[in-house]
């Protein structure tokens, strides 16, 4: 009888949960709740469990208490993987701070190795600490002539970031000393080491992308200037420097590439810091860690998103074409580059920035044709009910593709462009999950849905499945070779 009447009970509260949650929250618990956790009710078997919820978030494990539940999360789309102190975003209002720094303080007031001393060490540096890191970095702008000799077996026409993740991923040869692998996992736990790995790839990755660049062009490799040159200035010199050893670039480009690279330095749990922390877990060695989240930056969702903008610029070609171009967008025929962000839902704090400095570069070496047809993209979509209820405003890769491109930078670039400073963002999270005492190696769970356990089948007694595409291309030289008669 008391069985059945604790089915009754959980039957009743199954039927009235919907139109009184409170009640049910409260009736199912038999513990005091608190004002910071959640009240879960597991209509299977009418249990409840409380939840606690700290800084707006619950902790994954405390759901597998719930008869072993995961959640599911395609895309981590609402999921924290860390916790972190480096970069806040507020999507809501439009807010990006370092630091606790919001982003245009620092890019009106600071210089991007400064900002980089901030992201990575937590604080702004003072007069003697920057003075320390900036020689730090400036000793290691070089490349090892291991590397020159991988970068000349390129073909001239590789793509600069294929060359680059293939480089960086050397590097992890030249230093064993510094490699986990081989001389043991706690070999990071000393931070001078540490710091050496940050201070070089810093410092090399301007040159190495210069060296890119050069093989591309066919011209012989420049090393870093012997003037005390800023970051950028340095990079600009070793890009373009020819006969004249006392080049110095033009102080507007060199000061807008500077801003730029603070404006990329580091966004939160993207896919490529993602990347990093996910490889760091591994325990394998920085350099390995940073060439993977090269590769994950090369993918065009991700790192390309300012060349897309161009591309889709030379495709709509003048401003009349612009109303029909945007009712292709409206029928989702096409996308509309460079609008909107998957944190930011207003205007991108970045993109206000990188507009200013775009003009100033335009001042300098004139203004990029596709300028007033952006300029007028952008009023339109601004004015236009359909975006603006979306909240579809301009993001920093619509202006800083146009940038570049007045700049003279060939669009492949354009992803190394944003390398440079994210190597800084990607080093910071690595150094912040080293110390992490929840540095987990990172193993996501699964929804499976395959196949359950079956007995293997023989040959000859297999059906043929027609499910499966197994045919590759062929290319015309294969078929010519393919056909030629079989030697008796």
């Amino acid at each position: 009888a008391f069985e059945r009447i604790t089915m009754l009970c959980k039957y009743t509260l199954r039927v009235l949960r919907p139109f009184v949650p409170c009640f049910m929250t409260r009736a199912a618990s038999s513990t005091k709740l608190t004002s910071d956790s959640l009240t879960v009710v597991d209509n299977r078997d009418g249990k409840s469990y409380e939840i606690p919820i700290v800084q707006n978030t619950i902790h994954a494990r405390q759901l597998s208490q719930i008869q072993g539940l995961r959640s599911y999360d395609p895309g981590y789309m609402n999921t924290a993987s860390a916790t972190s102190a480096i970069t806040n975003t507020d999507g809501e209002k439009g807010l990006l701070t370092y630091r606790g720094y919001p982003i245009k303080e620092l890019a009106e007031k600071s210089n991007f190795l400064e900002v980089s001393y901030l992201l990575l060490y937590g604080e702004l540096p003072d007069e003697t600490q920057l003075e320390y890191f900036t020689e730090r970095i400036r000793k290691h702008t070089g490349v090892h002539e291991d590397i020159t000799k991988l970068i000349d077996c390129f073909r001239h026409d590789a793509h600069p970031m294929g060359m680059l993740v293939s480089a960086l991923g050397a590097m992890s040869n030249l230093y064993p000393e510094a490699n986990p692998s081989l001389v043991g996992q706690d070999v990071y736990a000393d931070k001078q080491v540490r710091n050496q790995q940050i201070h070089r790839l810093i410092g090399t990755l301007p040159a190495l992308s210069a060296q890119i660049s050069r093989r591309r062009q066919g011209r012989p490799y420049v090393g870093p200037s012997h003037q005390k040159l800023s970051y950028a200035e340095n990079f600009l010199y070793m890009l373009d420097r020819n006969s004249n050893p006392d080049y110095r670039p033009h102080p507007v480009l060199a000061r807008a590439l500077d801003i730029s690279f603070i404006l990329h330095a580091d966004h939160e749990m993207n896919c490529s810091t993602s990347a990093m922390r996910h490889l760091a877990s591994s325990g394998v060695d920085v350099y390995s860690a940073t060439s993977a989240s090269t590769a994950a930056l090369y993918g065009p969702r991700h790192g390309g998103a300012n060349e897309a903008v161009i591309h889709m610029l030379e495709e709509i070609g003048s401003i009349e074409n612009i109303p029909s171009f945007m009712e292709r967008v409206k029928r989702k025929e096409v996308r509309l580059m460079g609008f909107g962000h998957r944190v930011y839902r207003h205007y991108d704090p970045r993109a206000k920035i990188i507009h200013d400095c775009a003009k100033e570069v335009f001042d300098v070496v004139g203004k990029e044709p596709l300028v007033e047809l952006a300029v007028a993209l952008e009023k339109h979509a601004l004015s236009d009910p359909y975006f603006v209820e979306r909240k579809l405003y301009p993001n920093v890769d619509f202006y800083s593709g146009l940038m570049y491109r007045a700049m003279g930078f060939p669009m492949s670039f354009y992803p190394v462009l944003f390398v440079i400073p994210r190597v800084v963002g990607w080093l910071s999270h690595w150094n912040e999950y080293l110390d992490d005492p929840e540095n987990n190696i990172v193993r996501p769970r699964q929804r499976y849905v395959g196949s359950p356990p079956r007995p293997f089948v023989s040959m000859d007694q297999r059906k043929t499945s027609s499910s499966a595409e197994i045919r590759s291309v062929e290319s015309s030289e294969s078929k010519r070779r393919y056909v030629a008669p079989v030697p008796p």
